[in-house]
């Protein structure tokens, strides 16, 4: 009998990539796609800039990287379409965009295609803050249940924030939709022909749960008299994750140079995708999906209250547990900020003459210091907070600059605050009564950044271990693939099984050195201190300044 293989198609911030995988875990053939226009600054057609905190994609970008990603895998994999039994896609969340009813983007039509709430909003896109605090004030005052689900705030990168946002700023755009997708839903349509809604996107971003549904029509009445109709504008079959969404139309798979009818995964959400693989299949291991920004899942049996996480899902990652979810909003974004805007030409001409990147260069020279050496600390919302304070208009800080200071020594500092803003969630979770006894590592910043680890196990004082794939999203949404296919193609029954047979473990583990240890457990205190009176509540001045931009 033949091989068979599973695509895992994953959407990031920046571009996309696709995977074709052996059903025994062997990735087969890559391929990446960069998006065209990147995030929309200005929108099309005009010179008029966006706000600082609008983050806007073109759709185009995403369907022409799902066509060319994978075609080009299964071309230079050398596959038979017939051995290949599945596609799972994933996408940052929420990210999503309005449709009207025959599934065209809203943004695609005459009328809308200047107006930037009908495009495609990134789960960066932050200008929901205000809908955000005005959800969460309600919900408390409401006692409502979903509020305990997500740390006791809701979050302004989250669809319902944003869907506020919409009918509050262009209650035209609101009133012309039809349909509300998240983004790899909306994929998984132009595959498949089936309007489909994953449950995973919708128990994080949209407060669902199994047992309430959507937060009440009573609820989004009272939040905004137009919002009462929100759950006729949600549509698609309710799906969960590993379910199969449907087959392959016959011109999907002509332009994909596939076979029609092949097994379409519900979509999921790019952080939670990734969990089996690295072959998790149980309870009280922890995974940090580190890239652009950061999200760290947690499986659980338990059931417990964490303040400020970005949602607890039964079911939504692996059967019969809790999938917990936190993250930081800005990591690699962080670090890509200061090599671009804050150092000198004379260091990009050493790497230009070592044949390095400025990152290399930066993590060779700050390896040389000793931790807490520069006198420097940082805070790490350079993109607001995601967990656990939940709070988008707060803002990086660098204390203890001086003219000494060298750029090696604040690139050192950014990449310690990321880590301390990673102990502060664990933190958190622990005083729920939730401990991840294992935890790992994917994405990006694990294959690039070896100096960047050492310190995330040196700050946690954890054993971290890498998962064995680069593409830990992409990989995890052939995983996916593969449950949705079923035995009977020659995938598998549930996701449990499929991880321990797909995912793998890497070589590279990183261990906390003891000396290092100690000297950031002085420095974390620090870091605490500021966060707590930057961001609880001490002192407002990050919210005042913002205000005055």
């Amino acid at each position: 009998m033949n091989d068979k293989y599973v695509i895992g198609l994953d959407y990031g911030t920046l571009s996309a990539r696709a995977v074709l995988v052996s059903v025994c875990g062997e990735v087969i053939a890559e391929s990446v796609y960069p998006y065209p226009h990147e995030i929309r600054r200005v929108m099309p057609g005009t010179e008029k800039k966006l706000p600082t905190d609008f983050a806007l994609q073109e759709i185009d970008d995403y369907v022409e990287a799902m066509f060319f990603t994978i075609r080009e895998a299964v071309e230079r994999s050398g596959c038979r379409a017939e051995d290949i039994i599945g596609i799972g896609i994933d996408a940052t969340s929420s990210t999503f965009l309005p449709l009207l009813d025959q599934g065209r983007p809203l943004c695609k039509t005459e009328q809308f295609q200047a107006e930037p709430h009908a495009q495609l909003k990134l789960w960066k896109h932050h200008g929901a803050q205000e809908e955000a605090d005005c959800i969460t004030e309600l919900a408390a005052m409401r006692n409502e249940k979903f509020l305990t689900r997500c740390g006791g705030r809701v979050n302004a990168e989250w669809m319902l924030p944003k869907l506020l946002e919409i009918i509050r700023k262009a209650p035209d755009v609101y009133e012309a939709t039809d349909n509300f997708m998240e983004v790899s839903d909306y994929l998984v349509y132009l595959l498949t022909g089936e309007t489909t809604r994953c449950m995973c996107h919708a128990g994080y971003k949209l407060l669902w749960n199994e047992e309430d549904g959507y937060p009440s029509e009573e609820f989004l009445k009272e939040l905004h008299p137009g919002l009462s109709s929100l759950k006729t504008k949600l549509k698609g079959r309710e799906v969960q994750v590993g379910e199969c969404a449907g087959g392959l139309t016959e011109d999907a798979a002509a332009r994909l140079g596939l076979k029609a009818g092949t097994a379409v995964a519900a979509s999921m959400i790019d952080a939670h995708v990734a969990v089996p693989s690295a072959g998790i299949d149980g309870p009280d291991k922890a995974l940090m999906i580190l890239g652009t920004s950061c999200c760290m899942l947690l499986c659980s049996e338990k059931l417990s209250y964490i303040k400020g996480i970005s949602g607890c899902v039964k079911n939504a990652v692996l059967p019969g547990l809790y999938a917990y979810e936190a993250g930081q909003s800005a990591v690699g974004d962080m670090f890509d900020w200061f090599v671009k805007n804050c150092v000198p030409g004379s260091y990009e001409r050493e790497a230009s003459e070592k044949g390095i990147s400025v990152h290399t260069l930066l993590s060779e020279k700050a390896a040389e210091l000793a931790p807490g050496e520069s006198g420097l600390i940082a805070l790490d919302w350079w993109n607001g907070n995601r967990s656990c304070l939940a709070d988008a208009n707060l803002s990086g800080m660098i204390l203890g600059l001086s003219l000494r200071t060298k750029p090696e020594e604040i690139y050192r500092t950014l990449l310690e605050a990321a880590a301390f803003g990673m102990r502060a969630i664990f933190e958190e979770f622990e005083k729920g009564g939730i401990t991840a006894k294992e935890l790992y590592a994917c994405g990006g910043i694990v294959s690039k950044n070896p100096f960047m680890m050492q310190i995330y196990a040196d700050v946690l004082g954890k054993t971290i271990y890498t998962s064995s794939t680069q593409q830990g999203s992409a990989f995890g949404a052939s995983v996916y693939a593969a449950v949705a296919a079923g035995t009977a193609a020659g995938g598998y029954g549930s996701v449990n099984e499929a991880a321990r047979a797909m995912g793998k473990v890497g070589d590279q583990r990183y261990e906390p050195i003891s000396r290092n240890v100690e000297a950031y457990r002085r420095l974390y205190g620090e870091y605490k201190r500021l966060h707590d009176y930057f961001g609880a509540g001490g002192n407002e001045v990050m919210h005042r300044m913002k205000e005055k931009c």
